[in-house]
């Protein structure tokens, strides 16, 4: 079962799959300017949303090992304004995304860890499953991935 939990967190992610873009995948190839282009204020942009995912696998891989809460990267929760003060910047870009990526991994081997028995217990700090915990974490992904996708047909359409 462990294995199966691990194919859906990574196909959402950044594994081949038959549904269309994973969210690493719909992230791929995008200009600075394309990930901080919202379509209209206060809306998030694409760049927002990747510290979102990324602060959900970090919540939901804290859950699991019952690590304390304020251990993320970066100040605050949920949700991150970017870019950050003036003009959007690539190195800023570039490593938001590699936290996204570390994020992920240290949540897989924190899955990796799990025994099946576990997966039917509430995951520490709450009643909702463990497998539920990272069987949703698949489904958020896949969530913004598809927001990312629409966002993307939106900033191209933009000047048409």
């Amino acid at each position: 079962m462990i294995k199966i939990v691990l194919q859906m967190i990574d196909q959402a992610y950044d594994r081949k799959s038959w549904h269309g873009p994973n969210l690493r995948g719909s992230i791929r190839g995008l200009s600075v300017p394309q990930a901080a282009w919202r379509p209209q204020p206060p809306r998030h942009n694409i760049w927002e949303i990747v510290l979102h995912a990324a602060y959900w696998k970090y919540t939901v891989r804290r859950r699991l090992l019952g690590e304390k809460r304020g251990s993320f990267p970066l100040k605050g929760s949920n949700w991150f304004p970017r870019p950050i003060e003036g003009a959007p910047d690539e190195s800023q870009w570039k490593s938001d995304i590699e936290l996204l990526h570390t994020t992920h991994l240290s949540l897989r081997r924190a899955i990796e860890q799990l025994t099946p028995d576990l997966l039917a217990r509430p995951a520490r700090g709450g009643t909702t499953s463990v497998l539920s915990l990272v069987t949703g974490i698949a489904a958020h992904d896949l969530y913004h991935a598809g927001q990312i996708q629409l966002l993307k047909r939106l900033y191209d359409d933009r000047e048409a």
